[in-house]
């Protein structure tokens, strides 16, 4: 006789967890850290909870995520550098290896539903298509639900988003910004899951794209910090300081290191330099303070469902802030990448525009390099400016808040045991029938639960681009490489931060002995965890990537979407050819086929019945229109891409008959890694201001077939002025 049965459920074990990450925020950002900005939703949790000011991190945005998602060194799970560069070694694969399993996929078997909302950034470049495969995307790495962004950064108003598996037009609604719209999503998860599942717990990770460039936000938010930083950041460092020291989060008697190298002094600035400089930081304070009030909607969510005192909330920094706006800061971050110029009357020319839709800007490095106060550099380097970020933990009943501060070493790594430790659950030996790596992390539940614990010994190394580090028991030695030259002839520097918090005295010339033991280390460490070959390249990694995938021909149909130069075509730095097979007259109109967005690419399009080309480098338009309207029916429209010089020609056609040629600055450059391909329309936001995304073509639009020729530095015996003939 059959009896039914149903499988024994265990009782819940552990608290919910949210996990708030946010990106390129110092350690001096944060109000709670010394900040002249507020933030008082984090302030509020810290208040009620705990700071940790010797938390550290890989110096990059997809290291960091890489490492706290799964308890392991970066380079050991094949994240060394960006998600969006896979060089073809096993530390620098671009995606999270297998063999590394994720919070969300240990958790699984305790019953917990997860949650990822916002920036991604560890799906490898071959896989970032919507057609898949699917391996290293969210939901599949663990994640019950998805909604956000992909790649590293995004603009605020007008993101690519991703549902799940697939993607999703920008809501179209006024004032829409990407922070709100994830914090609404992250709410709507948690209230399905509230009401579906209310005896199941929850590990939500929100990863918003603030503060990252470009920095956005709503005027009202900017406009608040009219006039507050008109002192600089000379004097912001040292207000920064002194109310670190008032708070306890820096010893006293911490010290200001020299300014860092290209930074120069507030006072040497021009007048012009001064407004236009603090205007970028205003921007900067009313966007963190619009992040702030993001993370506050989701926590009150919590509370008004009761389970706030249930929660574990993190919310923490990926990297230290960003001074990728070099000297001057720019209105359009693509021109660093791009090794574009930039220059101060450019900036003012959009001064009232900045933090708004048709910008994409940067404040300068002497604004991060007080975001990092007290320490030297910024993200990237992996002294303290790059690699120690704030960290606030709030669980109220749970914690040990009698010393709120707390001031033993940690890094990213910890967050997975901890978060195992708190569920009862083991890491896995194997995973979907693969071997796992140990956890390479230490619990932080002691820090946590006791102000009086004590902590073993504790060794962690450093490296991003060529820059390394090594931390051991309170000393830490590193070095700023220069990119290009021999690893050899690095001079590492020695700190001893149980003294000197800001990395502010180099003691490598008074204890060489020890600064030579640290060396060594640092190399048996690189050994230990696949750190090994050593690459200094930044955007130039971008020209490494695997040949095979380097396609010279592509045949794309309306509507579709190439997300990135490795699925789709790579333009930059060659010759290429469009041709758009459509039946068409004169009155149609819309986008043939477009590379970009609003910062940067180019639109090959058709408008007031005529051919155009709009060739936007980083916001700089050249524009082509052709002599001809457009015939009435069939008719192969093309587009030809052509070196000439320092320049390159541009030329339209109709049918093999030149309608129009110009002269633009140059061939696509290199440097932008993910910048996606539409056919027959152009969003989220448009490369032209010569009109409205998504601009869709009105006409019958059969294909659009990229021819590419060989990258220019292949056909160095070529003469560049040469036209270049199609097979």
């Amino acid at each position: 006789m059959s009896e039914p049965s149903w499988p024994a459920r265990e009782p819940r074990q552990g608290p919910n967890v949210l996990l708030v990450l946010l990106d390129d925020v110092g350690f001096g950002q944060f109000g709670c850290y010394g900040a002249s900005i507020a933030t008082p939703t984090i302030d509020a949790l810290a208040a009620a909870g705990l700071r940790f000011t010797n938390f550290h991190v890989p110096a990059l945005c997809s290291p960091t995520r890489a490492s706290l998602l799964t308890g392991r060194n970066h380079h050991s799970v094949g994240m060394g550098f960006l998600a969006a560069f896979d060089t073809g070694f096993p530390s620098y694969r671009g995606h999270v290896s297998p063999a590394a399993a994720t919070i969300p996929e240990m958790l699984h078997g305790r019953h917990y539903g997860s949650y990822a909302v916002g920036k991604w950034h560890l799906t490898p470049p071959g896989q970032l298509s919507t057609a898949g495969p699917f391996d290293q995307w969210p939901t599949q790495r663990g994640f019950d639900r998805y909604y956000g962004f992909l790649w590293g950064e995004d603009d605020q108003w007008h993101p690519e988003l991703f549902y799940d598996q697939h993607r999703v037009d920008t809501p179209d609604r006024p004032g829409y910004h990407v922070s709100e719209d994830l914090a609404a999503r992250a709410q709507e998860f948690l209230a399905d899951h509230l009401t579906s599942r209310p005896d199941d717990p929850f590990f939500c990770y929100l990863a918003f794209g603030a503060c990252h460039a470009p920095h956005q936000a709503p005027r009202d938010y900017i406009d608040r910090y009219r006039g507050a930083f008109d002192h600089g950041w000379d004097r912001e460092r040292e207000l920064v300081l002194q109310r670190q020291i008032d708070l306890g989060v820096v010893p006293a008697g911490t010290r200001l290191p020299p300014a860092d190298p290209g930074v120069p002094a507030w006072s040497d600035l021009s007048e012009d330099e001064r407004r236009l400089y603090a205007r970028m930081q205003e921007v900067f304070a009313g966007f963190m303070e619009h992040t702030d009030a993001q993370v506050g909607a989701v926590v009150d969510v919590l509370r008004a469902r009761g389970v706030l005192d249930d929660t574990l909330v993190i919310v923490m920094s990926d990297n230290g802030a960003s001074g990728e706006g070099g000297a001057h800061g720019t209105v359009n971050e693509y021109r660093y990448f791009l090794g574009l110029d930039d220059s101060v009357a450019d900036g003012l020319a959009a001064i009232d525009e900045l933090g708004g839709p048709r910008t994409h800007n940067q404040y300068p490095a002497g604004w991060a390099q007080a975001g990092n106060t007290p320490s030297r550099y910024y993200k990237r380097f992996t002294h303290g400016g790059g690699v120690r970020v704030p960290l606030v933990a709030h669980w109220p009943g749970h914690l040990d808040t009698s010393q709120p501060i707390r001031t033993k070493f940690h890094h990213a790594i910890d967050l997975a045991p901890t978060i195992l430790e708190l569920t009862g659950t083991t890491a896995p030996r194997t995973h979907r029938g693969v071997a796992q790596l140990p956890l390479h992390g230490t619990s932080m539940l002691p820090a946590l639960t006791d102000a009086k614990a004590t902590t073993e010994p504790r060794c962690q190394y450093f490296e991003t681009a060529g820059h390394r580090g090594i931390y051991a028991d309170g000393w830490k030695a590193v070095t700023a490489h220069r990119p290009g030259t021999p690893f050899d002839e690095d001079r590492w520097e020695l700190y001893h931060l149980e003294e000197d918090f800001s990395e502010a005295v180099d003691l490598a010339g008074t204890e060489p002995e020890r600064t030579r033991e640290l060396a060594d280390l640092w190399w048996r460490e690189a050994e230990r965890y696949a750190v090994l070959p050593l690459d200094d390249r930044m955007g130039e990694r971008v020209l490494a990537l695997d040949p095979a995938t380097d396609r010279r021909r592509y045949t794309l149909l309306p509507g579709t979407r190439l997300l990135n130069h490795v699925v789709g075509p790579r333009f930059s730095e060659r010759a290429f050819r469009i041709t758009a097979t459509a039946r068409c007259s004169p009155s149609d109109e819309g986008v043939l086929l477009a590379y970009g967005r609003r910062a940067f690419g180019f639109s090959f399009f058709v408008k007031d019945g005529r051919l155009m080309l709009d060739y936007n480098l980083a916001g700089r338009h050249t524009v082509l229109t052709a002599t001809e309207v457009l015939p009435t029916g069939p008719a192969l429209l093309r587009l030809d891409i052509e070196p000439a010089g320092p320049g390159a020609h541009a030329v339209l056609s109709i049918d093999g008959r030149p309608v129009g040629r110009r002269t633009v600055p140059r061939l696509v450059p290199a440097g932008i890694a993910c910048v996606s391909v539409q056919c027959g329309h152009n969003a989220p936001s448009p490369v032209s201001d010569e009109y409205e995304a998504p601009f869709t073509f009105t006409g019958a639009l059969d294909n659009v077939v990229v021819e590419l020729g060989p990258p220019v530095h292949e056909q160095a015996d070529v003469d560049e002025r040469a036209q270049l003939t199609w097979q």
